[in-house]
């Protein structure tokens, strides 16, 4: 690598090609999240010939439809992506995307058109779902493979600010949204609005995507005959390939999806569920955060060019593991005072028969927990109390003691465990103590500063862990098998091992009567692909990835 290559200014083809993929890949992860951030009001037009309960539930499993089909989009696409080229399959990736979301928008409900709506709907959850699982290789391969040698951590790195971007415009649309039209308009059709207006994104990204030139890279190769006529099975069915797409899995994008979920999602709910704070509050300081930590996506990038990918993205995976209970205990302390004060001071006790108690993991909404163990822990989690548990013999009832109260199971038990709780303490729905923003612009209050400060050291994690790994994937693979090869990992690893991370944290904070204790999922995964990346993850900023041994 030459030190001028390195450091010369960046040309403006150079600069079409990231504002062409970035753009349409911010407008895709868009689409994406407005679905899940608007899945309560989706139940109830779409599902309303269920129960509130149900709605919700089958709502959730449309939006689950998403994360599950991404792998298979990952080989779809890559597939074509390495056989017919990467501009035009990630045309059509945006293409499936944002015509998808747009009849989101305008598809008729339940009420109107019966059976057929969620059935469509599904459907198009799932193209929605497919074609991310093809964007993002497609993406990152086309920006990488038009980089200078020693800039590839930069110049992917702006990819890498898009979905928290995406997540940041969803959000402030709907919050917009809401304001402008009121809550009960916003709820009966202006929750359109949000699919509807990302047509004009969809033509926009088009228009950009389509005065692309195809990746020099790959032009060359195919005009050489060298590219693969069978990636899927090179890539991952001859073991030299596929050992390091399985270490990329387990010594990247694992941790990798762990910490960004965590510091991003899993934030957003533990703020909302667990924490009681209002959902327009926990928006908000969510996308304040964002705001002030999205650009050291591109400094981490950066630096990946010049200390390298591992040291990077694995010490972000540490530093988040080594810190994760100390910030999120902060983050109760702050947000909600009372309930963490009551957390630490009012002795619970579940006593049960340990054969009733379930491990309560319901990644889609669609599993049913019924014996009394199961209602009584499921109902203390979702009042984030935390309690120890006590087995009883077989058969025994199953009673929860507050203190000196006893509550056991039975038709009044919710009326009586929210009586006995608020009587030791803990506060009542109307705690005033609990954080809240009057406007969008209120983040100077102490507690309100406090939080966003705590957020973004946890979206700065983000930023560490994902900012270089668009660069490392690209880097671990021949271009001839590459769209294919970075896909898979980088899917599996965040449509799965992080997509699961809220269901999973729930389950292990209901069985083990700590609301903290879901934090070791994260943490566990994170030191994993700590000591796996170290081992067997070779250092790739230097790597010629145009080299004629890295094609064969």
């Amino acid at each position: 690598m030459s030190t001028d290559q390195a450091n010369r200014a960046m040309t403006a083809e150079e600069r079409k090609v990231i504002i062409a993929s970035s753009a349409g890949t911010v407008f895709e992860w868009y689409d994406f999240y407005l679905f899940g951030s608007l899945a309560a009001i989706i139940g109830a037009k779409f599902f309303s010939q269920f129960n509130e309960t149900t709605r919700t539930i089958f709502a959730l499993l449309a939006f689950a439809a998403g994360f599950l089909v991404r792998p298979f989009g990952a080989l779809v696409f890559g597939r074509l992506g390495d056989m017919l080229g990467r501009k035009w399959t990630f045309l059509v990736t945006i293409l499936i995307m944002g015509a998808s979301t747009f009849i989101v928008g305008i598809l008729p409900t339940s009420d109107e058109i019966g059976i057929l709506a969620p059935i469509i709907l599904i459907a198009l959850r799932m193209l929605q779902g497919l074609a991310l699982g093809g964007e993002y290789g497609g993406a990152a391969t086309y920006v990488a493979e038009h980089a200078p040698q020693g800039r590839r951590g930069f110049y992917t790195s702006w990819i890498q600010t898009t979905a928290t971007a995406g997540l940041f415009m969803s959000l402030l649309v709907i919050l917009f949204t809401q304001q402008a039209l009121g809550r009960e308009a916003f709820a009966d059709w202006g929750w359109r609005i949000p699919f509807i207006v990302s047509i004009f994104l969809l033509g926009i990204s088009l228009w950009i995507r389509m005065q692309l030139n195809e990746s020099p890279a790959f032009a060359k190769m195919k005009a050489e005959g060298t590219h693969s006529k069978a990636p899927i099975t090179e890539a991952f069915f001859v073991w030299k390939n596929g050992k390091v797409a399985l270490f990329a899995l387990l010594g990247l994008t694992a941790g990798q999806a762990v910490v960004w979920y965590s510091g991003q999602f899993y934030a957003l709910f533990f703020l909302g569920s667990v924490l009681k704070v209002d959902a327009y509050t926990a928006n908000l300081l969510v996308a304040w955060s964002l705001l002030f930590g999205t650009g050291f996506f591109v400094v981490f990038g950066w630096l990946s060019d010049k200390i390298g990918r591992k040291p990077i993205i694995l010490g972000g995976c540490l530093i988040a593991a080594l810190t994760y209970f100390p910030l999120f205990n902060w983050m109760a302390s702050t947000a909600n005072p009372s309930l963490y004060e009551a957390q630490q001071r009012v002795a619970v006790v579940v006593a049960a028969d340990p054969a009733t108690c379930s491990f309560q993991f319901n990644p889609t909404g669609t599993s049913s927990f019924t014996t009394s163990c199961d209602i009584a822990k499921a109902a203390l989690a979702r009042a984030s109390v935390r309690y120890t548990n006590e087995s009883l013999a077989a058969g025994a009832p199953t009673v929860v003691r507050v203190g000196e109260t006893a509550v056991a199971s039975g038709a009044t038990f919710g009326a009586q465990l929210t009586a006995a709780l608020t009587a030791a303490g803990y506060p009542a729905a109307s705690n005033p103590s609990v954080a809240k923003m009057e406007s969008p612009f209120d983040i100077f209050r102490g507690q309100i500063a406090t939080l966003i400060l705590i957020l973004f050291i946890l979206v700065l994690y983000v930023t560490m862990v994902y900012g270089p790994i668009a660069a490392a994937l690209v880097e671990l693979f021949p271009t001839r098998i590459r769209y294919t090869s970075m896909s898979l990992p980088y899917h599996i690893g965040n449509g799965w091992f992080g997509g699961l991370l809220p269901a999973t944290a729930f389950a292990m904070n209901a069985s083990s009567g700590d609301p903290f204790y879901g934090l070791w999922y994260p943490i566990a995964i994170a030191v994993g692909t700590f000591v796996i990346g170290t081992i067997f993850i070779p250092e790739t900023k230097d790597r010629d990835i145009f080299a004629e041994e890295n094609n064969r």
